[in-house]
């Protein structure tokens, strides 16, 4: 019941205009009750997006090596999750749930403030707010053609191959000169 009104919640409202003390009120349970299960709203979020893994854990030990080769890293851990047949299903679920138009607030809204931006500032780039969308939309465009669309040859290109092209681009999102 708290994850249905927490689903609902940051749909409509976005990460920003959701609130534990809303969600719980939602739910028909007290705050409290909420925090006790789920923590903070980070948290709450990500349990809302009912996956089987949590990014901001698997990414932790790529982002403590420092921002040097961080693309490769990065896509690494990204690739090797979403190249699970165990896990693909509920990440296919959420990035078509993500393109719905009454859903799109869960990446703008909260995926990205909750676990891409912390990234950025993890790995102590500068600008992170402006960089780590950049990085995003590289990320979400390899989701939309390789696992949603289907689109060869990404679809059946190997993950190493894939690290090669993608991550000279990421890199400069990262650490390279911007306009």
């Amino acid at each position: 019941m708290i994850l249905a009104a927490a689903r609902a919640s940051f749909a409509a409202k976005g990460f920003g205009g959701t609130t534990i003390r809303g969600v719980a009120g939602a739910a028909g349970v007290d705050a409290a009750l909420v925090h006790h299960y789920f923590g903070s709203k980070d948290d709450l979020f990500m349990a809302s997006l009912d996956i089987p893994v949590d990014p901001r854990s698997l990414l932790a030990p790529m982002v403590a090596e420092g921002p040097e080769g961080a693309a490769e890293r990065f896509l690494g851990v990204f690739l090797s999750v979403w190249d699970d047949p165990e896990v693909q299903p509920s990440l296919l679920a959420v990035a078509r749930a993500v393109m719905d138009p009454a859903s799109q607030r869960l990446l703008s809204d909260g995926f990205l403030p909750v676990v891409i931006l912390p990234v950025g500032q993890a790995l102590g780039i500068d600008r992170p707010e402006h960089r780590m969308p950049l990085v995003a939309s590289q990320v979400v465009g390899l989701i939309l053609l390789r696992y949603v669309l289907r689109v060869e040859p990404l679809a059946s290109m190997e993950s190493d191959r894939l690290v090669a092209t993608y991550a000279p681009t990421i890199q400069r999102y990262l650490t390279g000169d911007l306009p």
